[in-house]
């Protein structure tokens, strides 16, 4: 239901144990792994710090997210033959992504004495993250008897966002006919914040680890969004998916402050010194009064990221026998095989993030589900992962994990994910 508000359910309802229900966790680098920087192998750490900047490119990124579930619950309105379902939740969510810097670090390692005539590329830098909790409400319906589509609603508080992905600008340096050399800054950089100004400015009075949690969980800034969803069974054994989540915004005006730099910066000779400012002459104050910093308190608007999912399944060796219909659900406990793929995007300040899944299914018993899969994505090429869901009673449990051979050396792993979740599900007792 998280992904898909119009998925396929047959429960009467269903209620997750609170800050239990769901869990997941996802950590990705598509150009370098940890190992590739800290490996106890007596190279010098500035060595392997720049063999990963010269081994990546602008579009290398690294991704965390988390999200918690601290409260969901679903149920169906009306008799047992109802086609409509109403759900409703609470889960709280860090997003991160910052893409590798390559230009200014290449500038940063080496200098620009190699780099005569090269422009360097100022807008390389471009990274996003943020804390939200997202109240929600959905409804789907049986629009006919093998489609169903559904919505849900959104509320967004945000307790923390830093956001600097509009950035453009250049340095160069080239040979000067009156001076050895002519260097050029030009600088349109931003960063807009909210609710870590304080923290950043060291003026917080409510910098404790409560009052932090507590912001993280329920922020002052709000905003709105949608998702909608859809399942289709052309025939009863085959399942098309989709959905498309999170098309909302965030109004950000609570301890909001925006960082400039903008400028245009010349200098003329062998190069400026704006390392002892004291010994500098005229040039860093120069540079200071061409490029300021300037700081403003406006408040600004952020789109969340938007994430699409597409699945297609098939399903085979039908337990029920001859039965006509799909009386199960998504838990397709009627088949006791199912293979299909899974896409799924999101948008980014960059390219739109991507990732195929293939999958195959096994009912091993009927309250007892196994599923593994491989994908390809940015981050790996060899990502295999298993999940497990059993049901005692009307409890609910399970737990999937990601790219399992990357457990053999965690330093080397480029992407890990995990997920777990605790939940009741009450059935009607035909189907039981």
């Amino acid at each position: 239901m998280i992904t898909n508000p119009g998925a396929d359910v047959s429960y009467k309802f269903y209620f997750g144990v609170p800050l239990l229900s769901g869990f997941s966790t996802h950590v990705g680098s598509s150009g370098f792994s940890a190992y590739d920087l800290f490996a106890d192998n007596g190279v010098d750490f500035n060595t392997k710090l720049r063999d990963v900047v010269f081994s990546t490119t602008n579009n290398d990124k690294l991704v965390v997210n988390e999200q918690l579930e601290i409260l969901n619950g679903g149920f169906r309105v009306g008799d047992w033959d109802s086609p409509t379902y109403i759900s409703f939740g609470m889960y709280q969510e860090f997003d991160a992504i910052v893409y590798v810097p390559k230009d200014p670090a290449i500038l940063a390692l080496d200098g620009n004495q190699n780099y005569i005539g090269r422009s360097f590329n100022l807008g390389d830098l471009k990274a996003r993250a943020e804390a939200v909790s997202v109240l929600h409400l959905g409804f789907h319906k049986n629009i006919k008897e093998n489609l169903i589509f559904g919505a849900r609603g959104k509320i967004y508080t945000s307790g923390f966002n830093a956001t600097t992905t509009r950035n453009s600008g250049y340095i160069y340096t080239i040979p000067s006919n009156t001076t050895m050399y002519e260097q050029v800054i030009y600088s349109n950089l931003q960063l807009q914040t909210s609710g870590i100004s304080s923290y950043i400015d060291g003026n917080s009075q409510n910098s404790d680890a409560k009052s932090v949690v507590k912001k993280a969980f329920l922020g002052p800034d709000l905003g709105l969004g949608l998702d909608v969803g859809f399942t289709y069974y052309p025939k009863k054994n085959i399942q098309w998916t989709g959905s498309i989540l999170d098309v909302g915004f965030i109004g950000h005006s609570k301890d909001v402050k925006t960082y400039n730099f903008n400028g245009y910066y010349e200098y003329e000779g062998i190069n400026p010194d704006f390392i002892d400012p004291n010994n500098s002459g005229s040039s860093f104050s120069d540079f200071q009064n061409a490029i300021s910093l300037d700081t403003t308190r406006t408040a600004y608007r952020t789109w969340r990221p938007v994430k699409m999912n597409a699945s297609y399944q098939y399903s085979f060796n039908d337990g029920r026998g001859t039965a006509d219909c799909n009386c199960y659900g998504n838990d397709n406990n009627g088949y006791q095989n199912a293979v299909g793929a899974q896409l799924f995007m999101m948008t980014s300040p960059r390219s739109p993030m991507m990732a195929l899944t293939a999958f195959y299914q096994r009912n091993i018993a009927n309250k007892l589900h196994l599923k593994a899969t491989y994908t390809l994505d940015s981050f790996s090429y060899t990502n295999i992962g298993l999940g497990l869901s059993g049901q005692i009673g009307a409890f609910n449990i399970y737990l999937m994990g990601d790219n399992l051979l990357a457990y053999r050396d965690l330093a080397k792993a480029r992407s890990l994910s995990f997920q777990f979740g605790l939940n009741f599900v009450f059935k009607d007792r035909e189907e039981d």
